[in-house]
């Protein structure tokens, strides 16, 4: 099916996962054409044999242009953010920029495509067990402007694969970390302010920790055995914060925070720090919806990634060493 040498467009790769899958691509054989923004910065793409072609999500005409001539799409760009000034501005740009992408890979006849989704799309089982892709997420049942946002993008590809033949399989990476985080991701942010001493306490949450080199495995393991429609979460392993945290101050020589804070009283000061982010446009450290989210232990299954595509993951704590060395070597700690 796919072969070495076959062109692939990914969208998003100039950014954390989309740099990964260029390079798990680029190391498989494959010609790499990467749709870049022209204000995206490059840095992640540096040294590698990748043809970017400037264009934008929303530029119809600049993604026939990219796609010409591929045989294969990944689209893994996305607006990834958990707060915004305007929250609809998220829900808007991953909605429209999906369709107009879809719609793209239909008219350019691209003969499969891997859809970058998200946990975030899916709910949790009542009794605890760690989730998996039979439970999907209406729109109405995420909490906050991204999640209902991949939900509706989740489910409007999910209805062009159904009902107009799109070559589409969905892949939902947990929460990666690694290396190239270069903006860097919420997690990615978690990680320099733990490394740096700035987070003196936790709240008794959880999530699943990956690999971002393992994720972008995933995709192409997708782009071969995948099946169009399904959906495929490519996690790693199952980490309290309490845990993530304390194995971060141990990689740093840091003391790790021992102080355990009650949710209810943090709600308050969740509603000030958003308060003072619409003041002056910065993302707040705390916001309800985090921690609303932060009531559930966000664990995932990868057995149907593992049965059905051939899927691995390595310890989590491998991925967090990378994402501290490459923080450090970039001067973010």
């Amino acid at each position: 099916m796919a072969n070495r040498g076959d062109l692939v467009l990914v969208t998003g790769a100039t950014g954390f996962v989309g740099s990964a899958v260029a390079r798990t691509l680029l190391a498989d054989g494959f010609r790499v054409r990467a749709l870049a923004r022209a204000a995206s910065p490059r840095r992640n793409l540096e040294g590698l044999n990748v043809e970017i072609v400037e264009g934008d999500l929303g530029d119809a005409a600049s993604l026939s242009t990219a796609l010409a001539g591929t045989r294969y799409l990944f689209h893994v760009a996305a607006d990834y953010r958990l707060w915004a000034k305007d929250p609809e501005e998220i829900v808007r740009n991953n909605r429209a920029g999906t369709q107009t992408v879809m719609d793209a890979a239909l008219a350019a006849g691209v003969e499969r495509l891997v859809y970058t989704s998200s946990v975030a799309t899916l709910g949790f089982h009542n009794d605890g067990r760690p989730s998996d892709e039979t439970l999907p997420l209406t729109p109405d049942g995420a909490i906050g402007a991204y999640k209902r946002s991949k939900v509706i993008a989740e489910r409007l590809v999910e209805q062009m694969a159904r009902e107009r033949g799109l070559p589409a399989v969905i892949v939902n990476p947990s929460t990666p970390i690694g290396p190239r985080d270069i903006k860097p991701t919420p997690t990615g942010r978690i990680i320099v302010e733990a490394a740096t001493g700035k987070i003196p306490a936790f709240v008794d949450t959880g999530l699943n920790l990956v690999h971002v080199d393992d994720v972008a495995d995933g995709h192409l393991l997708a782009l071969r055995y995948g099946k169009v429609g399904e959906r495929y979460i490519l996690g790693g392993e199952d980490v309290s914060l309490r845990q993530m945290l304390a194995d971060i101050a141990g990689l740093v020589g840091r003391k790790p925070p021992t102080v355990n804070l009650p949710r209810a009283p943090l709600y308050p000061l969740a509603v000030m720090m958003e308060a003072f982010g619409q003041l002056t446009g910065k993302e707040p450290m705390l916001t309800r919806d985090a921690l609303k989210m932060a009531t559930h232990r966000m664990f995932f299954s990868s057995d149907k990634a593992k049965r059905e595509l051939g899927y691995t993951a390595r310890p989590y704590a491998q991925g967090l060493q990378d994402a501290i060395a490459w923080f450090g070597a970039e001067g973010y700690i």
